[in-house]
């Protein structure tokens, strides 16, 4: 009997929760202070490169946050070339290239020096390599039951035969970037992690694969990741082992189940950051400081005769 007034418990416990979610509740949490946020993502394309300093704020807050202006903020690489930074709006910093001048150079590392009042914060990172993209192509996922005909897109890329190389694969749809924290994209070699021996071969399946969006239309139904007239452009951009996992923690942290998921997911937490402050007494700074080599292709998906075998 006792087993069985536990069971019915657990069962009316979990009915409860379940038929409770169109309940709308709004928790109060615990203030707290707000931190700075450095977000210094540079890398060896053409043109300018921008570092930005915002805020945190509560987690229920729905205005962006607002900028920090003031700063003081240079990038100086292992010669001691200093690279400066200007502020070119509020929290927006940039630092503008002379002629076809570009920022840093694979192997060298770069050092990262922000000041904001009285306090400094630094940080450091090496650029690493980063594979050219040999081709993208275009196939066909035949239709079932549950969707119709899926043109999907794959990109084609070596990674080096050295190991330990890893990285963030950018996709942009018709010039709109891919922002959906599923589609942060990151690679160590070829492989999804560290330890695959993935090195020295094509990027694998599920990677090469994941530059498609896979939307919904108003009646639930998946939408072709492409179709005639589209065109896609794949980045990648070489991040050091630490922003690897910066970038994993990311994902988990904001793509969250909701519902009764929540109850079984990873909990809130900040991520991971290699900013400092100097005084180790000084305020707390979240973010993260990067430099990575870049390459990127594009194509337009021009007619039904671009399609090749998955």
């Amino acid at each position: 009997m006792q087993r069985f007034v536990i069971y019915s418990s657990v069962i009316l416990l979990a009915s409860s929760i379940l038929f409770s979610c169109d309940v709308v509740i709004n928790p109060e949490l615990e203030k707290s202070d707000s931190v700075l946020v450095i977000d210094a993502w540079l890398n060896n394309a053409m043109g300018a490169q921008q570092i930005r300093l915002t805020r945190s704020q509560p987690y229920f807050e729905r205005a962006l946050p607002s900028g920090v202006s003031g700063a003081i903020i240079h990038v100086t690489d292992q010669n001691n070339q200093v690279y400066p930074f200007g502020e070119t709006a509020p929290g927006v910093y940039q630092w503008t290239p002379a002629g076809n001048e570009v920022f840093g150079r694979v192997g060298f590392t770069y050092k990262l020096f922000v000041q904001v009042g009285a306090e400094t914060f630094i940080s450091e990172a090496t650029m690493g390599r980063a594979p050219a993209i040999d081709s993208i192509t275009f196939f066909l996922e035949p239709g079932g039951q549950f969707f119709d005909d899926l043109y999907q897109a794959q990109f084609w890329a070596t990674d080096p035969q050295e190991p330990n190389d890893s990285y963030w694969i950018k996709t942009y749809k018709n010039g709109a970037q891919l922002l959906k924290p599923n589609e942060i994209i990151t690679a160590y070699d070829a492989g999804f992690s560290k330890g695959g021996n993935f090195n020295g071969v094509p990027f694998i399946f599920p990677i090469r694969t994941a530059i498609n969006p896979f939307d919904e239309d108003k009646n639930g139904k998946i939408k072709s990741p492409y179709v005639v007239g589209d065109s896609v452009y794949v980045q990648i951009q070489s991040v050091t082992e630490a922003a690897f996992n910066f970038l994993n923690e990311v994902r988990i942290q904001i793509d969250r189940p909701g519902g009764f998921g929540e109850l079984f997911a990873t909990s809130l937490a900040n991520v991971s950051s290699n900013i400092t402050n100097t005084n180790a007494k000084g305020s707390n700074v979240l973010g993260f400081f990067n430099v990575g080599a870049v390459t990127g292709l594009g194509r337009k998906f021009k007619s039904l005769d671009d399609l090749s075998q998955k």
